[in-house]
């Protein structure tokens, strides 16, 4: 790529991974709408299949559209390389199944995105894989949570919907001291505003559908490796450092010693999970990286005047943003968030639980719908939705109440937004 030796965050997001096309000059990124590729003779067929070479088989595996996409995530964030998937929620389920098998244990933030929260309570349990959650700010909690087969800590930069800020740079220190690996759900904070890999974090993941995307138009998700944590010495990964049967008794640490567990998440996970990514979904993602640094900065300015709007109304019994004095995150935020605590946050509504589904109800230009980081504002209970299938107490660790709604603020007027909000107020205390 073309320009100077260490780019800027707005540059790499209009050019990282992508060159004009050499068969056509196309500036824009060819979509490789084919699901397989043709090889040179039988030789070139042998060495791509047993990884002795660079290049693309089936786009299961790999497809030129997709990495394109896998290398801008990862320069953005700082990392070794990525791997395109189809939705974060297969992101984060390779990440865990890269590493952990049925024994395994997994410490968690209990302050998680609920489809988070159910894949390791429940759906990992059943297959042997069990995980203690702790509170994020709780730090003793992390170091007293970790067993002898603990796999990695999982944690996300914002937690949802309460925006716990997680302090990575102790709780990825305390998961080294165990030689563990930290990992980040960054989807809240797009590398914009955060990477976790400067403070700490070995791996970290996004559901692109959000912010990354930028428009609620596609579901994907990114998994990127740092490279730098050494799982040959953790001694607690053998999934990385004995003879892998499935690839011809490969040991990938000796393969790669930054590339090892994008390895074999791409030649296990990839291959038998099956949870690829679309190479028109790549190519839509793209568009929307394009404008990303462009799209935070706006979501941020026109977040933090309708938390101030929320903060003085009478109706509000607290708002739950970190950039506020009150918040119990508001000390790391200022330390590890200096642009910005994003555009999802949660406020608790005063009133009956009718009243919450009135002010839901008057709202016109905020979206009801099950979604974040959208260029539109959007709006959503998460008690009766994104985390009704957590129990009474797993919802209060999470920082939830009957009365707690998230807005995802969107690009609109801000103005607007406010004028919004005031007219779903007054319908909702007509509804008292």
């Amino acid at each position: 790529m073309a320009g100077p030796s260490d780019p800027g965050f707005d540059t790499l997001a209009l050019h990282a991974g992508a060159a004009p096309d050499p068969a056509t000059g196309a500036r824009a990124v060819p979509i490789h709408l084919s699901t397989s590729f043709v090889f040179q003779n039988s030789e070139h067929a042998a060495s791509l299949f047993n990884m002795e070479r660079s290049g693309h088989v089936y786009s299961r595996i790999s497809n030129p559209t997709n990495a394109v996409l896998e290398e801008r995530v990862a320069a953005l964030e700082g990392g070794s390389g990525a791997i395109a998937v189809a939705s974060g929620q297969a992101a984060l389920h390779l990440a865990v199944a890269t590493l952990a098998g049925a024994g395994s244990h997994i410490v968690a933030s209990s302050a998680l995105y609920g489809g988070s929260h159910n894949l390791l309570s429940y759906t990992l349990a059943r297959f042997g894989i069990g995980t203690t959650f702790v509170k994020p700010l709780d730090i003793d909690g992390w170091r007293a949570a970790i067993r002898p087969n603990t796999k990695l800590l999982f944690g996300e930069t914002l937690g949802n919907p309460g925006l716990d800020v997680l302090d990575i740079p102790t709780v990825s220190a305390i998961a080294h001291e165990h030689g563990l690996p930290l990992l980040v759900d960054s989807t809240f904070t797009t590398p914009w505003l955060m990477k976790p890999f400067d403070h700490g974090a070995d791996l970290v993941f996004h559901s692109a559908t959000k912010f990354l995307s930028g428009h609620g138009t596609v579901v994907g998700g990114v998994l990127v490796d740092s490279g730098m944590f050494d799982w040959a010495a953790s001694g607690r990964h053998p999934e990385l450092g004995q003879p892998y049967g499935g690839f011809h008794g490969m040991v990938f640490s000796d393969e790669s010693t930054v590339g090892a567990f994008l390895l074999r998440a791409r030649r296990e996970g990839l291959r038998d999970f099956g949870a690829c990514m679309s190479p028109h979904t790549a190519w839509l993602i793209l568009q929307g990286i394009e404008t990303l640094p462009l799209r935070m900065a706006r979501h941020v300015d026109n977040t933090r005047k309708v938390v101030a709007f929320l903060a003085a109304h009478p109706m509000v019994a607290g708002v739950g943003y970190p950039e506020l004095e009150g918040h119990p995150s508001h000390a790391l935020a200022k330390a590890l968030l200096p642009r910005g605590c994003g555009s999802v946050f949660s406020f608790d509504l005063k009133g009956s639980r009718r009243q919450g589904q009135a002010f839901i109800e008057a709202l016109k230009i905020f979206s009801h719908l099950a979604n974040v980081g959208d260029c539109r504002s959007l709006v959503i209970h998460p008690a009766s939705t994104t985390h009704f299938r957590m129990d009474d107490a797993a919802l209060v660790a999470a920082g939830i109440t009957p009365g707690t709604i998230r807005l995802s603020i969107g690009l609109e007027d801000p103005d607007d937004l406010i004028d919004d909000l005031k007219r779903a107020f007054k319908v909702a205390e007509k509804a008292a």
